[in-house]
């Protein structure tokens, strides 16, 4: 399994070894490694300090080695692996510093090896080795899961409170004031759509109702609300909005998070002109594996203030539900959004 996906680098902490800690357990190795020759009673004082010295700074080099292949260090995936690359490189490296340690501790000694003596060194190098090894992969191990367990959390709570701030506008007074107003305009003067405006707002907040609760709506019913959204707005700006819907079939089974058809159609209403002389149009349409939510950019001369919830809340649940990021194109002439189409996950 690879954490990486989880793991956000620019808010994970750095994995870290306590300096007492890695030169305690060196200082341990090399007595502990060299006990076996102490205990040999025609051994010189020196041949058992040049012992030590060898098993105490090969400890060091495999504890630095080891931290430093981290991805403290490294731009590589993390992985939970205990066997792999990683290690044989470490155990590779380590017989050949081992052997050129016990060449210079011979050197200070006058002393020549035998065969199994060279061997019992690298045998006590391999053990040094795995052990610091398998200590420092437990240790990582226990970090990386902390570190998941709060990004996991941190995700949630983003998610909750994109969630929350969605509901909130929905029920936005400023945009029910409106629709309110214009459905007095078009009672005074005695519009034949009144009623049905009425039956599409009362469509609009029951909408609203019973996917406040919801992670995930088909497209269908998506396109369902934004029908009915768009029949208020364009009561309101009438010839200054055009909407055009051109989906796949396969894509009206795909699942979005609620209300993201709907926002990014508000947005763009939001922060561009709309008028008989320059329309804004919008359209939804399908590309490959993508739906495309395009409108032409004609930005007001005063535009409202943005509580930055639109596309970074959208952003925010789809990595949520899906794993996948939206895709934005932005130019002098077209605003695009493109939003991964996936499959209805209840199939």
């Amino acid at each position: 399994m690879i954490f990486e996906k989880y793991i956000h680098k620019e808010t994970a902490r750095v994995f870290q070894v306590s300096q007492k800690v890695i030169w305690a357990s060196a200082v341990f190795m090399g007595i502990l490694a060299s006990v076996p020759k102490i205990l040999q009673l025609k051994i010189s004082f020196a041949e058992i300090v040049i012992d030590c010295f060898i098993a105490f700074t090969y400890s060091l080099f495999v504890w630095f080695y080891n931290l430093y292949t981290l991805p403290k260090f490294s731009n590589k995936a993390l992985t939970t692996r205990f066997f792999g690359l990683r290690l044989i490189k470490s155990l590779s490296l380590g017989i050949l510093v081992m052997g050129i340690l016990v060449f210079c501790g011979q050197l200070l000694i006058n002393d020549r090896l035998i065969g199994t003596m060279i061997l019992m060194y690298q045998f006590r190098g391999i053990l040094i080795n795995l052990t610091i090894y398998m200590f420092l992969y437990l240790l990582f191990q226990s970090y990386a899961n902390q570190v998941i367990g709060m990004d996991l959390e941190r995700t949630k709570a983003d998610y909750l409170s994109a969630k929350y701030e969605v509901l909130k506008q929905q029920v936005n007074p400023h945009f029910l004031f409106n629709s309110l107003n214009t459905l007095k305009s078009m009672v005074d003067f005695g519009d034949a759509s009144a009623a049905d405006f009425i039956v599409k707002l009362s469509d609009f907040y029951r909408y609203t109702l019973e996917s406040r609760q919801k992670d995930s709506e088909l497209m269908q019913k998506e396109l369902e609300n934004l029908n009915a959204y768009y029949f208020l707005v364009r009561s309101r700006f009438e010839e200054g909005i055009d909407l055009q819907i051109q989906l796949s079939p396969e894509h009206l089974s795909a699942i979005t998070p609620p209300f993201t058809l709907q926002l990014l159609v508000e947005n763009a209403i939001k922060h561009n002109i709309i008028s008989l002389d320059q329309p804004l149009n919008i359209s939804i349409y399908s590309d490959g594996k993508y739906i495309k939510v395009k409108n032409n950019v004609q930005i007001k001369n005063n535009p409202e203030p943005s509580n930055m919830i639109g596309l970074e809340n959208i952003s925010q649940r789809y990595l949520h539900l899906m794993g996948q990021q939206i895709i934005v194109e932005s130019n002098h002439q077209f605003f695009t959004v493109a939003l991964p189409a996936n499959a209805d996950i209840s199939n």
